[in-house]
């Protein structure tokens, strides 16, 4: 299985246009963060987690020429905005792409992108079909067991995902009991950390810390990285052993 990470970055703190502190002026590439999604292949598929609003550009740098399916962790502009860019895969591939998530996301599709649900539908609109899922029960796809894992974002249920012995966790702040359970022997994990400074509702650094100690994997990837956080280079020199700061185009094989 092939983890590539397609944005590492999120709307939280996104500097003004023109703005000249040092990430922004940073010549190291992985400063350089798109909003938050990763492309899981195997077995000759090809899915992508999120499609937020830099999807378009994310396919187009890293040339993903087939599309499968797509997994939603939740609704916010920032996870979902790009979807309707699946139509030019559509095209390629004559054939509808199934999104898998829960109720509340599905909900939030057919409001934001309501022209591809109509019973009269504008030619080359995209084709979706939603398949809904739901927290702590395994569902197969292209001959993997997929785990949707529920975590908290404030108030929000978001769903992460285990496949095998890999997990991906976005836009959490706290994990229930139960969670953790699912998430028990994972080797690598992908785990949002959006800064030093408290949020009301994504996890910082020491907390990502905290949760991936009690998870205990043998690899931790840091993601959803705000532009407050700082430099790549500064962040990393500051991890513990086996955690690393994610960046855009990073592809992990395993």
């Amino acid at each position: 299985m092939r983890v590539t990470f397609l944005g590492t970055g999120t709307s939280q703190g996104v500097p003004v246009i023109a703005c000249q502190c040092a990430v922004c002026q940073s010549t190291d590439k992985r400063d350089k963060r798109l909003r938050s999604s990763i492309l899981i292949d195997y077995n000759d598929r090809s899915i992508v987690v999120d499609t937020g609003p830099d999807f378009r550009y994310q396919m187009l740098r890293q040339d993903v020429r087939r599309l499968d399916a797509v997994l939603m962790t939740h609704s916010h502009k920032d996870h979902i905005a790009g979807l309707d860019d699946v139509r030019a895969f559509n095209y390629q591939q004559q054939q509808s792409i199934p999104i898998y998530s829960n109720k509340a996301t599905h909900d939030a599709l057919r409001n934001e992108f309501y022209y591809a649900f109509s019973d009269f539908k504008y030619p080359g609109v995209p084709q979706l079909e939603l398949e809904e899922i739901f927290a702590g029960q395994a569902f197969e796809l292209y001959g993997k067991d997929i785990m949707p894992v529920e975590v908290m974002h404030y108030k929000m249920p978001v769903l992460g995902f285990r496949i095998d012995n890999f997990a991906y966790i976005t836009d959490a702040k706290t994990i229930s009991e139960e969670s953790f359970r699912l998430l028990e022997g994972v080797e690598i994990l992908v785990l949002n950390a959006l800064q030093r400074e408290p949020h009301i509702s994504h996890l910082t650094l020491e907390e990502a810390i905290d949760v991936s100690n009690k998870i205990g994997p043998q690899k931790t990837y840091l993601t959803h990285i705000s532009h407050r956080f700082g430099r790549h280079e500064e962040i990393q020199a500051t991890l513990p052993e086996r955690f690393y700061i994610a960046h855009d185009q990073l592809i992990i094989d395993f």
